[in-house]
């Protein structure tokens, strides 16, 4: 049995948008309206109109989150829901009332909740005015936003985010057109990268103008996917450092250290694509940095030099530094196209370790997502999701080796706890601890959510 530390954090991730449905909101994100323009770009035209009807369901739903042993449960609270007025900050009676209910609900089930505060979900008004993050002032807006959340749920909420998967928007909205406003430009992801980077130092300003003790933390989950070479020749080690650099370096010395690597600005700038910014701006970055790191991980990234030179006359995109490498004999998850390499999340916990001074983190989403579960319901209706199981045990066991080896990580939550809508692949893959048929919305725990439940209250896994 592998012991996990004294009051490690078991819990599970969601978010707003993907579990709560449209009900009662005030406006529109940039997937409600993508979805009202264009359903078919959905897995099986299915959009976040119901999801997995988290609004109407949660004083159901959070007692099954409790008996899948879930104790702390990381979601979002929607821009679009709680804010009537983007400009002046004016609150939605609905919405502010909804997430009170919430929070109270969740504490009165012994779950811990902490909250995130963007979670790809940009209020559609604000990209049709401004371009969304690609304009500062709405990084000033989000600051607002999020100092109204502070005000109304502060007391309750301990812990708080300002982005989920920041690089995700870049990746989806700006390189590779799988989240609206699908652009493919990429010195406009640089400098939306900087802005997003602003933003969230803004609001943990905001944040500390309000909070100053020990129970109240604020932070930023990062999905973190280490990039290995293909081999150890000078070409690919070189591919492999730009990678790192801006899949990860970039997002995490900006947030623990408050600047930015200095090779990738060397980098950015000879490519003539570094953003722009004042020296008040990279101040501010400088003075608000975070507590607590949240870590997504799914995949590694594996590369390789680039076929072609990155001197050619070509459009920037950051990967005209690296090509992807596929590793001949990798474990795959074959329903979504991932590579399975649970050391990763060791690699990442001795990194935290070594290079940013053992800063406290915790595994803020990590789960396996497998498609037509139903494939495995038994003849009571409960999916046998061993696969999931296995997964993540097979990641606990290297987390622990680093925690073992003195890596200063707080907790695990497994994404997700209810089966969720998940942007374009709507319900394809399903990673919850409870089933959710979206027909009925009846909701059932799967074998996973027992076999969790004994990890959560015993602290300890059995690692054969």
């Amino acid at each position: 049995m592998l012991k996990f530390p004294d009051n490690f954090a078991w819990g599970a991730a969601c978010s707003g948008p993907q579990t709560e449905g449209r009900f009662n909101k005030c406006h529109r994100n940039v997937f409600d309206y993508w979805y009202d323009t264009d359903p078919q770009a959905f897995y099986g035209g299915v959009g976040p109109d119901t999801a997995s009807n988290f609004y109407n369901d949660y004083q159901k739903d959070l007692p099954l989150m409790k008996e899948a042993g879930i104790k702390h449960l990381r979601t979002s609270i929607q821009w679009s829901r709680l804010i009537a007025d983007f400009e002046t900050g004016e609150v939605d009676p609905d919405g502010a009332k909804f997430y009170s209910d919430l929070i109270d609900c969740m504490l009165a089930n012994g779950i811990e909740p902490y909250m995130n505060l963007c979670h790809f979900d940009m209020p559609y008004e604000l990209q049709k005015k401004y371009g969304g993050w690609e304009d500062k002032h709405v990084g000033d807006l989000f600051a607002n936003f999020a100092d109204k959340c502070f005000e109304l749920y502060g007391d309750r909420v301990k812990h708080w985010f300002t982005f989920n998967e920041p690089k995700v928007i870049i990746d989806g909205a700006y390189l590779y057109k799988f989240h609206y406003p699908l652009k493919v430009d990429g010195p406009l992801a640089v400098q939306v990268t900087y802005n997003i980077n602003l933003a969230s130092a803004k609001a943990i300003q905001k944040f500390r103008s309000r909070f100053n003790d020990d129970d109240h933390t604020v932070g930023i989950i990062l999905n973190l996917t280490p990039a290995y070479p293909r081999s150890n020749e000078p070409a690919d080690l070189e591919a492999a450092e730009f990678a790192n650099l801006w899949c990860v370096d970039l997002w995490l010395q900006a947030a623990i250290k408050g600047t930015f690597p200095e090779r990738i600005v060397e980098i950015l700038t000879d490519d003539g694509v570094l953003w722009d910014a004042s020296q008040e701006e990279l101040d501010l970055i400088k003075a608000n940095t975070i507590d607590l790191l949240g870590v997504n991980y799914y995949q590694p990234m594996r590369v390789q030099a680039p076929a072609i030179s990155p001197k050619s006359l070509q459009d920037w995109m950051p990967d005209i530094h690296f090509d992807n490498y596929e590793m001949p004999g990798r474990v795959m998850n074959v329903d979504k196209g991932w590579e399975i390499y649970p050391k990763a999340l060791y690699d990442i916990a001795i990194n935290l370790r070594d290079n940013y001074g053992n800063f406290p983190w915790f595994v803020s989403e990590n789960g396996m997502g497998v498609s037509r579960e139903e494939r495995f319901l038994d003849d009571k209706g409960e999916v046998q999701d061993d696969y999931r199981i296995n997964f993540i045990r097979d990641h606990l066991k290297w987390l622990h080796k680093g925690i073992s080896e003195g890596a200063n990580c707080k907790g695990y939550f497994l994404w997700t706890a209810i089966d969720n809508w998940s942007w374009m692949n709507a319900y394809r893959n399903r990673y919850g601890l409870i089933r959710d048929d979206i027909h009925t919305q009846k909701k059932t725990l799967k074998k996973s959510a027992y076999w969790y439940r004994k990890l959560s209250d015993s602290n300890e896994l059995d690692a054969d």
